[in-house]
């Protein structure tokens, strides 16, 4: 009983500033002064039809799509052949190895951002969604870990196997090893999206030009320095919050069942 009056207050708590986002993207900034968590006195759609019918916020989602795609799919190869490597490898070089991936984990990503900076200033990736995709490959050191601990619950009685048959080590992975951690790849995959479109940071820094922004920067560009237009600012985030939404939506049930599942195997 505690428990079901807590997961309801809890519910309540989060489900407030999502009606009040909501609510108020259908009123006029008057009506928002007014009564800000009532409910509109005259439904206005003014605030929808201007976010809808701006090409920039379309391409913005282009951008992210492309941007989130690539991102996390590179993110889940570099992840999976990394765990892979050490968890058939136990050298001297890849426990090193481990130790530098597990201080590239533990180190804050904000105090980099210069040295990164310069860094593709160098290759002319600044003001670029290829180099966003190359700095999201950071986020492959927590899929790293992730798929690693799922690889060990694996039963390597098949790679053996495959190996006595003249397999090779990218046909291992490729064949075998991929489907089996599938589960996992899926997990990580959720959360890797859910980063990289919800991102805030790296766009900023990395990105200038009003044709390459991302949903986050549209977001961001509805706030003005003197004066804002807070429907319209909560129109667009409600735009830009409607595909994250979805998309956990009906992938939530594989965060918990791919966890579980490299939890309980072997």
């Amino acid at each position: 009983m505690l428990l079901s009056i807590g997961m309801i207050a809890a519910a309540i708590l989060i489900g407030v500033p999502l009606y009040y986002i909501l609510v108020n993207s259908f009123k006029t900034q008057a009506d928002m002064v007014t009564s800000p968590l009532g409910l509109p006195q005259e439904w206005f759609f003014g605030n929808w039809q201007d976010t809808l019918t701006d090409a920039g916020m379309y391409r913005s989602f282009a951008n992210t799509i492309y941007v989130t795609v690539l991102g996390v799919a590179l993110q889940l190869v570099v992840g999976a052949m990394a765990a892979y490597a050490m968890i058939i490898s136990s050298s001297r070089t890849t426990k090193i190895l481990g130790a530098v991936l597990l201080l590239g984990f533990i180190v804050p990503g904000q105090s980099t951002m210069i040295p990164l900076y310069r860094t593709l200033v160098g290759f002319n990736l600044v003001d670029d969604l290829n180099g966003l995709v190359v700095m999201y490959l950071g986020g492959s050191i927590f899929c790293y870990f992730l798929i690693q601990g799922y690889m060990r619950t694996l039963p390597f009685e098949v790679i053996e196997a495959a190996r006595i048959d003249g397999a090779s080590a990218n046909q291992i992975f490729w064949r075998i090893v991929l489907p089996l951690i599938k589960p996992i790849l899926v997990t990580v995959g959720v959360f890797q999206t859910m980063w990289v479109w919800n991102d805030f940071l790296l766009p900023t820094v990395f990105i200038s030009s009003p044709q390459k922004k991302t949903v986050v920067l549209e977001v961001y560009n509805a706030v003005s320095e003197f004066t804002t237009d807070w429907p319209a600012f909560m129109t667009v985030t409600v735009v830009a919050l409607i595909p994250m939404v979805v998309f956990f939506i009906f992938t939530q049930r594989h965060i918990v069942s791919g966890l579980l599942s490299g939890s309980v195997k072997g």
